[in-house]
């Protein structure tokens, strides 16, 4: 478990692909098509935060699957919710959506 002075960010947050209920965090058109550990790092590293990056993890819902996301750890300054937009604001210039 992660420590409690740092967010925990999944390509997952930003899947336009996705449902809220399915782990999406951002709204439907702050997200990206098939979002990968590598867009949300460079996304990350682009909105001006240093990534902890932590390849082998498997997102709590999706962690029967044959598949390891990954994850990024923030240090925790500010709220997880102002992290999500200026990352998901990173992605969307970068990264078309290409559907819904």
């Amino acid at each position: 478990m992660p420590d409690k002075d740092r967010l925990v960010i999944w390509p997952i947050y930003f899947d336009a692909q996705r449902s809220r209920k399915d782990g999406r965090m951002v709204p439907i058109e702050d997200a990206v098509s098939d979002p990968n550990l590598d867009m949300i790092i460079t996304a990350a590293l682009k909105s001006g935060f240093k990534p902890e990056i932590e390849r082998d993890k498997k997102h709590p819902k999706t962690w029967h699957l044959d598949e390891r996301s990954g994850r990024i750890l923030l240090a925790k300054k500010g709220g997880k919710s102002e992290a999500l937009k200026r990352i998901a604001a990173s992605l969307k210039m970068k990264y078309r959506k290409k559907g819904r």
